[in-house]
Parts: structure tokens; sequence; C-alpha cells
């Protein structure tokens, strides 16, 4: 029942996330906190515009007040997108300034958790039940590495397992970031969708990839982790890891629906015999559990010849069974650190691995950042330097797999990689160099 110049005018004090917020509570208010008078203001202040514009009128010119011609013609909401739009292209800039310096070893620019802070890139998982209802998820750990950025959420107040469909993991992206204030949750926000998976039937559907007295880790693709209390059977926490390479994009420029689709990588021209086959690869390799690094080191001049290509990949040898000169030993015990609230712990023969491969031009050809388990194998070592128990690990996407070999050394108590290849599908090769191998 207030009058609409009163509303105004209260409006007229409002900054500009608050009057996105207002817009938000009716049509009615929507309409008078889109004025174009009040978001001249606003923006006037925020960008220097042009003081005067010149008409000219017979032989004389004349200077009218930007107020006034600035306010004349403009549909309603003119200037609210003008000064959402010119702030979202400010932060744009800012943020491609910060990923323009590139790091030699891994191909990916230098600055990304700067970028990420300067962005006011978040994430969150939306957890959808059988009804249709959504849980959204907020709260969340997030730990940097030298190319990948893991994130944990944990709630007491989890939906039960048994009703729950689907997860989504969303980046998030306030509307106007580079407000001086910390981003409010209730505030005009993005989302850009960057997975989604299904929860029906977890534990009979996804890999049980480790546990400890607590928890029970089940692995889901792309790089999720879902640790479950062994007593309850429910959600003690989610665990995601994100490469920086794309993650930007993947993580702003979806839709709250629809994912980001990568654009095709632009062949460069080759003049190498093709009998050599992928030449001068390098690889920068990383393993951690989330607060340990125990490993991380860059491999370069990776090559394969055609004899290399069986049954659909492309082998990579990159630490050879053979060259024990090569061999890496890896620093502490490798298990995988989660946290609640309440309680915390280690999963052993569980960690985070992030692989970057680099091309021949330096160009980051295959990367990814997900969470592995270690099994012991059956066969003894056939090593004279190595007596202890040999371990595998293996990953696989529709990209390519990695194959790890470790031999445990009981005196020295650490793990030593004694066999690491990759193997690149050829399709993917293929897309890639506009070739046929």
């Amino acid at each position: 029942s207030m009058p609409s110049e009163m509303l105004m005018k209260i409006f007229s004090y409002l900054d500009a996330v608050s009057l996105l917020c207002v817009g938000c509570v009716n049509k009615h208010f929507y309409h008078l906190a889109s004025d174009n008078g009040i978001w001249l203001k606003i923006y006037s202040s925020c960008f220097q515009p042009k003081r005067t514009i010149w008409k000219m009128k017979s032989k004389q010119t004349e200077t009218a007040p930007l107020d006034c011609t600035a306010l004349r013609d403009r549909k309603p909401g003119y200037w609210k997108k003008e000064y959402i739009f010119k702030q979202i292209a400010t932060v744009k800039n800012r943020v491609m300034q910060l990923v323009k310096p590139v790091d030699p070893y891994t191909g990916l620019p230098c600055k990304n958790k700067e970028a990420i802070k300067a962005s006011g890139l978040s994430w969150i998982i939306v957890l959808k039940d059988k009804n249709g209802k959504e849980h959204v998820v907020e709260k969340a750990n997030l730990s940097f590495k030298d190319t990948s950025v893991t994130i944990l959420w944990y709630s007491t107040n989890w939906p039960c397992l048994d009703v729950l469909s689907t997860l989504k993991l969303f980046g998030v992206m306030p509307l106007l970031p580079d407000q001086s204030r910390d981003p409010s949750k209730n505030g005009p926000r993005r989302r850009s969708l960057i997975a989604e998976y299904h929860l029906a039937n977890l534990t009979e559907s996804s890999v049980a990839v480790g546990a400890d007295k607590l928890v029970q880790l089940f692995s889901l693709n792309p790089g999720l982790l879902v640790g479950l209390w062994k007593e309850k059977n429910e959600i003690a926490f989610v665990m995601v890891s994100l490469h920086y390479h794309q993650l930007l994009e993947r993580s702003t420029l979806g839709s709250a629906t629809v994912q980001y689709a990568l654009p095709p990588n632009e062949p460069v021209l080759d003049d190498v015999d093709p009998e050599y086959g992928l030449h001068d690869y390098n690889l920068h390799l990383d393993m951690h559990g989330g607060s340990c690094t125990y490993l991380c080191g860059t491999f370069k001049s990776l090559f394969c010849r055609k004899g290399d290509i069986a049954n659909g990949y492309l082998r990579l040898t990159v630490v050879s069974l053979k060259d024990n000169t090569k061999h890496l030993p890896l620093i502490g015990t490798l298990g995988l650190s989660w946290e609640t609230d309440v309680f915390k712990g280690n999963i052993k023969d569980c960690y985070v691995m992030d692989v970057t491969l680099l091309d021949e031009t330096g160009k980051p050809f295959w990367c990814f950042s997900a969470p592995v388990y270690m099994e012991l194998s059956s066969r003894a070592s056939s090593l004279y330097d190595y007596m202890g128990h040999i371990y595998t690990t293996d990953y696989a996407d529709s990209e390519g797999k990695v194959s790890v070999e470790l031999v445990w050394l009981e005196e020295t108590k650490e793990y030593f990689i004694v066999n690491l290849v990759l193997y690149i599908s050829t399709k993917k090769v293929n897309n890639w160099y506009g070739t046929n191998y």
C-alpha cells in the first residue's frame, strides 16, 4: 500500500546488489528497482561517464547535461543492464590478465588461485531427491595444488541417501563479483553446471575405493568421491577434484541446465616424419591426499613410435621397469584425508592423481584430476633391488589410461614407482591432429 514515490525514494539509497535482490520480491518491485534514474546514479558513481554530449544546431554548438540526455528515450532497465554488463566485463578483463602468465612446467596459468578469488568463483552441490526436492550444500573447504583444486563438502543435514536420485556440481559466480563485501549466498548469482551424478543404488553401481574405521569411499566419474558413514550408510562428506585446465570455463560459461561445450582443437602442422609418432611431450604429475603431497614432478621429451600403437592406444612410457635410475620414491604413506565438523580421518591407499600432458607445442593435451586407489598385486617383485610387495594404480577415461606400479620397501617404509605408462586413445590423437593413427 506504500506509494510508488516513497518506495522509489527508499530504493534510491540501496546499492546495486540490494536493488537486484529487492527486484525479486514481485513485479511491482522489479519495475521500480529497474528505474533508469537510480541505476544511472550507480553507474556514474562507478564508471566515469562522458560529461557532455555535443549537438549541432544551425551553426552553433551547445552542451546537454548527461542526466537529461542519458535518461531520455531509454527503455526501462537500460542502465541496470549497462551497469551489470560493464561490471562483468571489468571482472573478466581482470581475470584474463591474471591467467596470461603461464608456468613452463605445467603449461597452465601461474595465478589460478588469484584468478578464482578475483572472479568470486565458488562451487556448490545440489542434491535432488526422488520427489524432485532440491537440497543445496554450500559450505566447502578448498585445497589448492599446482594443477588442481580439491573441494570438500560436509554437513550435519544431509538428506537420507535412500531418497536421493542425483547430485549436480555447479560453479557459482556472483552477478556483480567486484563488490567490496563478500558475496551473499542470497544475493544474485549465476550457476554453471559442471557435472551430474546419479546416486540411485550408489553402493551397488559405483566403485568402492577404500575405507577406514568410520567411513567408506565410493567413486563416481568424473572425479567425485562420496564418503558414507559405515554404521548408518548415510553421507558423511562429498569430495571432488577439479583440474585447472578449462576450470574457469566449465565453472562460469555453462548454464544452470547445460554443461559448457569445449571448443575443438585447431590442428598444428607437424613436419616431422609420421613414422616417428608422438614426440616431445611433457608430463606434469602430482599425487596428493588433500593436505599432503606425495609426488610432484615433471617428465620431459616423452615420445612413442609407430610400434607403440596397439588396440586403439598410443603408449607413452614415463618410468620404465627396466631403468631403475628413473624409479621414484614417494614421500610419506599414501592416504586421503577427510574431515567433518566432528570427525576426521585418513583412508589408506587412496589418493588424488593430477595429470597434465602437454603436446610438442606446450599446449595442454590431456588433463585430469581424479581420486584413485592402490591394489595389492598377486605377483611378487622380480626386481633385484626391490623385494617388497607390488601395488598397482589404474585410471581410465574416454581419452586415455594411466598404469602405475609401485613397490613397498619395508626397510625404508616407502613406496617406489617402478613403472608408469600413459595410454592415449588414438581417437583423441586423430581429433587433435587431424590425422589417422
